[in-house]
Order: structure tokens, then C-alpha cells, then sequence
């Protein structure tokens, strides 16, 4: 049983009584905190908060696509920095209407209802962008934001926040619970260490998005189709004898423009059907348990070049063995199957990434898993697929309408793939593991960050480097 025994002294001046506020762990952090004698509340910092628009101001079915104004939801807020896997637009009109809530370069933003506690600083590539009611920002030209960033990640950040929580059904944070927040601050001179940590971890991160790009343009061009723009027809005729091969009637899967690229790939390179270089393996739905000891992978996990194994669903391993579920392997490449938005993202798996935890995979996603026979590397298959060739020839074989669309077994099996010269795969293949190493070091770095602070506080911190108010 966890208990904790709380003087009435403790009650004064919190407007609290709920036992979740005074589990024995975060009483722990507040000791700690406040041991430090260099702490103030984030309220008193030379700064400014600012809450999102209510959800009524701006309806999310009108997103824009074409339009370069982001709107940044509350699942967007990851730790650290925003996430770019899932990005969504608004209108210039409701931009220019909503203005007053445009984010800036430097601007910490906080998420407040849904998944709570995350904290995320605003880069110029973000821009330009609106933020939802789900986050709070907090601005400020003085205060450094990436030691307040990694202070707000670090176990006391978070776990202060996550206390403070209110509700029942949704919990959420006031803007009063983020003004209330205990904020640590060591000497100018370590917060300048940190920060620096913090910004060294974003340039890996922007240095493994290049990296993957120079990879699929590097692809292209062994293809040959690295300036090569379909055309789209409007209109086209199509002999009766094709559909009835095919066994469908839809005019997108017969667009001109699909058999044009094929046209053009076969004419740079030998083209062959996906099952003959990799197995495939499809994912199953089943019955989820907290503490099963399996992540579960769905769409959502998957991004625009990594996986995200901060799964929500889990398995138990007996059942795994008796569903005889796929369990990822090193240089798995795994692939969405169904879903408006979500169909052909396509992402590489290292198990150096997450050597001490085992993914399987939900119906969802299908597992490409090279044969000894295969004559592709897995990395060279992950990025034609998600290049936007193969995303073009994806799209060919999808079936269902707007609202539910995926893409078949025997479309999957035939997928046609191009079958390149050893050489040229090999450095494709070096560049996106480059990529995943710079992510992977940027990671490091970021833990380092946080783990910086929590041993400063847990060593008591800094004798009298700041004024506490807390």
C-alpha cells in the first residue's frame, strides 16, 4: 500500500485536499525542490502566459492543405520540440482572424488538456503557426528557454505538473496551476550549459531530416526521376478489356499518369514485385492489457521518417505467441495499410533505437521483412515508398472511399518495385542510417539535458543562486 501522512502546516495556502496531490512521490519532488533554495514560481519570471483560442473559434474540419499557416493541436506538443509527422493547416482567412494567437520563435508552449505536461519550444520552421486551447504558451524575451525547456521535461517539471492536474472524466492545467509552478534555477552560467546541450540536440535532429532527404533525392536520381513531373489528365479513355483484367471500374486507378512513371522507371531499372524480395506480414486486433509486456504499434505510431514507440496499447506475450503475432526485427520496414491521411507511411526499424522493449503490430500496418533471396535493402524500400513516387503508386491500388480507404494483399504482393545496382543501394542505405543515428544521438543528448537538472536538485542544488518564493 502507498500512503503518505500530511501535517495540516502542509494544507496551508493549497487549495487542495484530493490524496493524488500528496502521493508519497510527489512530496518527494516538492522536498527536493525546495531544498534547493533556488527556485521561483514560473509566475514570477520576467514573461507572459498566453491560452489558446476556445475550441469553437476555429472548426477542424476546415483545414487547408494548401495553405503554409500551421495550426499546432495539443498532440503536437511533444517533449522537447513540436512534433512534424502530422501536420495540419488553417485557412488564411481564420489565420488572419485569429492572428492575436500567432506563436513566435522562442515561445515555450505547454500542453494542458489531453496528454499533460509536455513542453515544446517553437522554431522558425514551425512558423508560420496558430496554437489550439489544448497548450499554453508562455513567452518571454529574458527568461532561456531551452534551460526552462529541459527543466520543464525533467522529471520535477513534468511530475510537478502532472500534480497539479484537475478534473475527473478529462483532467486539465489552469493557467493558475502554471503559475504556481516551482521553477529551479541554477547559475546563469549552468542553465548556458544545458541550453546549449538542448540546442545541440535540435541541430541533430534538423541534421537527420536532411540526411533522410539527401537519401530520397539520391534515390530519385539513380531512378532518374529526380526533375520528372507526371502529367495530370482531366480526362482520359480507358478500353473496356483493362478494367475487366483489373476487376475495377475507378477512374483513379487508371489515371495516365501512373503507367507514365512506370513507363519511366522500368526504363532506368529492372522492375519486380515486392514478394519477391521481402515476406509480409500482417498485424491482428486484439484484446489490450496495461501491463502487458509487448508495444503495440498502430498508424499513429508512424511518422514521415521515424517510429514513435510511446505506445498507448499493450499485450501480454502469452498472447503473442498464440496469435502467432509478428514481433519487429532489426531492419523491418513497416507499413500502413488503411487510413485517410495515414495509408503508405512508411518507416525503418533499428533495434538499436530500443534494444530493451519488443513491438508487434495491430491490423493496421503490414511488416515488409526481407527474404535471403531478396535482392533490396530494407532501407531502400523505406525511403521509395515514402518518396512521393511511391506514395503516387500507392495510391493507384487503394480501395474503399474518403472515408475508410486501404490497400489489399494482392496489390501488395505485385507492388511494383525497382530493383537497383548493389552500389547505389549501399549509399542510399548509409545515408538513412546516418539519419537514424544523428535522431538517435540528438535523443541522447536531450536525456542528458534533463538528467543534468534532476542531479542538480537531487544534490540539493546550487547554495542561494536564486531567491526562493515557492
Amino acid at each position: 500500500m502507498n500512503f503518505s501522512v500530511v501535517n495540516k502546516s502542509q494544507l496551508e495556502g493549497v487549495d487542495r485536499l484530493d490524496a493524488e496531490y500528496f502521493q508519497p512521490y510527489y512530496l518527494e519532488l516538492e522536498k527536493n525542490i525546495l531544498e534547493t533554495h533556488s527556485i521561483q514560481k514560473w509566475g514570477t519570471l520576467k514573461g507572459k502566459f498566453i491560452t489558446g483560442p476556445f475550441g469553437s473559434e476555429f472548426n477542424v474540419e476546415n483545414y487547408d492543405y494548401s495553405s503554409n499557416n500551421r495550426y499546432v493541436r495539443g498532440k503536437d506538443v511533444k517533449p522537447f520540440f513540436l512534433s512534424t509527422n502530422d501536420n495540419v493547416y488553417i485557412p488564411v482567412e481564420d489565420f488572419e482572424r485569429l492572428k492575436k494567437y500567432s506563436l513566435e520563435e522562442g515561445d515555450i508552449l505547454t500542453s494542458v488538456v489531453g496528454t499533460l505536461g509536455n513542453s515544446a519550444v517553437v522554431n522558425k520552421s514551425n512558423l508560420p503557426a496558430i496554437f489550439s486551447s489544448k497548450s499554453t504558451v508562455f513567452r518571454s524575451k529574458i527568461v532561456n528557454p531551452f534551460y526552462l525547456l529541459a527543466y520543464l521535461n525533467s522529471k520535477y517539471g513534468q511530475g510537478l505538473l502532472l500534480r497539479s492536474a484537475r478534473g475527473q472524466v478529462q483532467t486539465g492545467l489552469n493557467i493558475g496551476d502554471l503559475k504556481s509552478l516551482a521553477i529551479y534555477l541554477p547559475s546563469p552560467e549552468k542553465q548556458d550549459e544545458i541550453s546549449r546541450v538542448v540546442i545541440e540536440s535540435y541541430k541533430l535532429l534538423r541534421q537527420s531530416k536532411s540526411t533522410y532527404k539527401e537519401a530520397e533525392n539520391l534515390l530519385l536520381k539513380e531512378l532518374g526521376l529526380e526533375d520528372f513531373k507526371p502529367r495530370e489528365d482531366l480526362s482520359f479513355v480507358v478500353d473496356f478489356s483493362l478494367a475487366n483484367v483489373a476487376r475495377r471500374i475507378d477512374t483513379n486507378h487508371f489515371q495516365p499518369k501512373y503507367e507514365e512513371i512506370l513507363r519511366k522507371l522500368s526504363s532506368m531499372s529492372k522492375l519486380d514485385s515486392l514478394n519477391h524480395h521481402f515476406q509480409i506480414l500482417k498485424g491482428k486486433n486484439f484484446k489490450y492489457s496495461e501491463n502487458g509486456e509487448i508495444g503495440v504499434l498502430k498508424t499513429k505510431q508512424l511518422g514521415k521518417q521515424f517510429i514513435n514507440f510511446d505506445v498507448e496499447d499493450r499485450v501480454k506475450k502469452e498472447i503473442v505467441i498464440a496469435e502467432k503475432l509478428p514481433l519487429l526485427k532489426n531492419l523491418d520496414v513497416v507499413f500502413a495499410s488503411m487510413g485517410v491521411g495515414s495509408l503508405g507511411k512508411t518507416n525503418i526499424y533499428y533495434d538499436w533505437d530500443y534494444q530493451s522493449a519488443e513491438y508487434t503490430i495491430d491490423s493496421t500496418l503490414r511488416i515488409f521483412r526481407k527474404t535471403e533471396t531478396g535482392k533490396i535493402l530494407p532501407e531502400v524500400l523505406t525511403v521509395y515508398l515514402s518518396s512521393w513516387l511511391g506514395q503516387e503508386l500507392i495510391y493507384k491500388y487503394i480501395v474503399g472511399s474518403s472515408g475508410i480507404i486501404s490497400i489489399y494483399e494482392n496489390y501488395l504482393n505485385g507492388f511494383p518495385v525497382p530493383v537497383l545496382e548493389k552500389t547505389a543501394q549501399k549509399k542510399v542505405a548509409a545515408l538513412v542510417k546516418r539519419s537514424h543515428e544523428a535522431k538517435e544521438k540528438s535523443k541522447e543528448l536531450l536525456e542528458g539535458a534533463k538528467r543534468k537538472v534532476e542531479e542538480m536538485i537531487g544534490k540539493g542544488g546550487e547554495i542561494n543562486n536564486g531567491k526562493q518564493t515557492a
